[in-house]
C-alpha cells in the first residue's frame, strides 16, 4: 500500500522558498509543495486527496501531521563527519554517531576514511553504508583514501570506484605530501568523476607546528592546565600563561602557512588534471582568497559546462534517480569549498588552552570575518561540521577536534541568520542544497520529486548546549555551557520519522 504524509501548519525553508505553507510525501518522495495559511487538517486534506486520485493511488494510507507552526528545511547534509568506525569505537560507534546525525538534523553524512583500518576500497566503503543503512537512522556516505592505507604512493584503487557508490576520495587528516603523486590521483579521479576532498596542510610545517603545541601541553600538563573544562589560572605565574600563549601562536602560524600554501598547490595540481577539487574546512583569509581566484579563472566554456552538469544534474533528480557524469577524458577542472561552525563562530583568543585545539586552528577575528564574508559572495560553498569525537582522556592529551553534529545548525542559526550576518535561505543552501548538487544527490531542497529527507527546526527557540546529553561519545564541544538559538525538534529520513526532541 502507497504510504502519505502530509505536513500541514508549517512554515516552508529552502535555499528558495520562504513561506507558510504545507507538504505532501508519497512514500519517500516529495509529492507537491503548497504555499500558504494550512493551519489546519480539513483545509488540505481535500488537496493531498485530489493529488493522489490523479496519481491513481486507490489505496493510500495518508498520515497528517500537524507541524504546529515549526519551520521545515531539507534535512541537513554533512560532507565532513568522522564516525570513527571502524576500529576506534571508543570514541564514537555507528549507532552514537548516526544518533548524533539526526539530532542536528542531518539526513546524510559523509564519513571521512581515517578510520582503523584506513578504508581504502569501494568493498569496505559498501559495507559500512550497508551497516549504516541497517540502522535506519541517517544515510551514509562512505569517503574512500587518495592514496592506499594513507601510504602516500599507491592509487591505483581509484580506478576501481565508481562515482555513484563513492563520489568522494579524502585523505583526510592528513594531505597527500608529495605533488606528483597528487596529480596522479587527481588525474584518475577526474577520468572516474570523482570528487578529491583536500585536507590541505603541508605536512614538513604541520610537524614543526606540533613541536610547539606539544611544548605547550607538557606545561599545560605541569600546572593542571591540561584538564577538559579547566579555567583556573589564578595560581599560574604569568610568565607561565604567556610562553604557553606564545608557543601557540608559533604553532598557529605555521599552521596557517601550512594550509595557505598546500591550499594553492591543491588547486593547481587540479586545474592540471582537470579535476573536481573540495577544499575542506577553509580557515584563513588567504585559503579563501585562493579558493575565490580559482572560481574567477573559471573560463566561459569551463562555465558553461558546469552550468549544463547542473542541468543534467536537476533533470535526472526530477525523475528519482542520481545524476553521475560520464568518463571522461577532456579536461573539466572545478574547485568547490567548506567552513565549520567552529571558524564561523570562534577566534583563536575566545578559548582556554586546551578547549581550542583543533585543526585547522581557531583563526583570528580578521580571518572569521573574511570567511562570513565568503558566505555571502557564494566563494564558500558548504557548512560543514568536521565532526571529530574524542575521549576526554585523548583531548587532555592533545588530539585536535571537536565534536560538531548536534549544534552545527543552532550555532549557524545564532552566528549568522539571528545576527544579521546572512539570510535563512542562503543558509539552507549551504547546509543542505550545495552538498547534495555537489555529491549528486536528489536531496537537499523542498520540491516535487526529492528525495524526503525533512527537518523541522524552531528557530527562535533558545537552549543551553549541555555536552553530557549528546547522542555521540564524544563530549569535547567549545559551545559547552553556551546558549544558542535554534533547535532541531525532528527528523525524517526518506519520508519516515527517525529523530524527534523527546527521543
Amino acid at each position: 500500500m502507497t504510504r502519505a504524509l502530509l505536513f500541514y501548519n508549517a512554515h516552508l525553508l529552502d535555499e528558495a522558498i520562504d513561506t507558510p505553507g504545507a507538504l505532501l510525501v508519497v512514500d519517500d518522495k516529495i509529492r507537491a509543495v503548497y504555499t500558504g495559511y494550512f493551519t489546519n487538517k480539513k483545509t488540505t486534506e481535500a488537496l493531498a486527496l485530489s493529488v493522489l486520485a490523479e496519481d491513481g493511488y486507490e489505496q493510500t494510507s495518508v498520515e497528517y501531521v500537524d507541524a504546529q507552526g515549526l519551520t521545515l528545511m531539507p534535512a541537513f547534509i554533512d560532507m565532513h563527519v568522522h564516525l570513527r568506525y571502524p576500529g576506534q569505537t571508543q570514541k564514537e560507534d555507528l549507532t552514537s554517531g548516526l544518533r548524533a546525525a539526526c539530532a542536528g538534523g542531518f539526513g546524510t553524512v559523509v564519513a571521512m576514511p581515517n578510520t582503523t583500518p584506513v578504508v581504502s576500497s569501494q568493498m569496505s566503503a559498501l559495507e559500512i553504508d550497508r551497516e549504516a543503512s541497517s540502522l535506519a537512522l541517517a544515510g551514509v556516505i562512505q569517503s574512500v583514501s587518495i592514496t592506499k592505507d594513507f601510504g602516500g604512493t599507491n592509487t591505483r584503487h581509484i580506478e576501481e570506484l565508481d562515482a555513484s557508490r563513492v563520489p568522494l576520495i579524502t585523505e583526510d587528516g592528513n594531505d597527500v605530501a608529495s605533488a606528483s603523486v597528487m596529480l596522479d590521483a587527481m588525474t584518475k579521479a577526474s577520468r572516474r568523476g570523482i570528487i578529491v576532498s583536500c585536507h590541505s596542510e603541508d605536512a614538513s610545517l604541520a610537524a614543526a607546528a606540533k613541536t610547539y603545541r606539544h611544548e605547550a601541553l607538557k606545561l599545560m600538563e605541569a600546572y593542571h592546565l591540561a584538564a577538559w573544562g579547566a579555567d583556573d589560572d589564578d595560581d599560574v605565574p604569568d610568565e607561565v600563561l604567556d610562553k604557553i600563549a606564545s608557543l601557540l601562536t608559533k604553532a598557529n602560524d605555521l599552521l596557517a602557512l601550512a594550509e595557505n600554501s598546500a591550499t594553492i598547490r591543491n588547486i593547481m595540481i587540479a586545474r592540471e588534471a582537470g579535476c573536481h577539487v573540495h577544499i575542506a574546512h577553509v580557515s584563513t583569509a588567504a585559503a579563501l582568497d585562493a579558493v575565490r581566484s580559482a572560481k574567477e579563472s573559471l573560463s566561459d566554456d569551463e562555465e558553461d559546462y558546469l552550468a549544463d552538469e547542473a542541468d543534467a544534474a536537476y533533470e535526472t533528480f526530477l525523475d528519482g534517480t542520481r545524476y553521475v557524469p560520464e568518463a571522461r577524458e577532456e579536461k573539466r577542472f572545478r574547485v568547490t569549498c567548506e567552513v565549520t561552525p567552529h571558524h564561523l563562530a570562534l577566534c583563536g583568543t575566545d578559548e582556554p588552552f586546551i578547549r581550542a585545539l583543533v585543526n585547522p586552528p581557531l583563526r583570528s577575528e580578521d580571518d572569521r570575518v573574511v570567511l562570513l564574508e565568503g558566505l555571502r559572495d557564494g566563494t564558500v560553498d558548504v557548512i560543514a561540521t568536521d565532526h571529530a569525537p574524542h575521549t576526554l582522556e585523548d583531548k587532555v592529551s592533545g588530539s585536535p577536534g571537536f565534536t560538531g553534529l548536534e549544534t552545527a545548525f543552532a550555532v549557524c542559526n545564532t552566528v549568522l541568520v539571528a545576527s544579521g550576518q546572512l539570510g535563512a535561505k542562503r543558509l539552507s543552501a549551504l547546509m543542505s542544497a550545495n552538498p547534495a548538487r555537489i555529491l549528486r544527490l536528489n536531496k537537499g531542497v523542498l520540491a516535487p520529486g526529492f528525495d524526503a529527507d525533512i527537518v523541522f527546526v524552531d528557530p527562535e527557540e533558545k537552549w543551553t548546549v549541555d555536552a553530557n546529553a549528546f547522542f555521540s561519545k564524544g563530549k569535547a564541544t567549545p559551545f559547552n555551557g553556551r546558549e544558542l538559538v535554534g533547535k532541531v525538534k525532528e527528523l525524517f529520513v526518506a519520508g519516515r520519522r527517525v529523530f524527534g526532541y523527546s527521543d
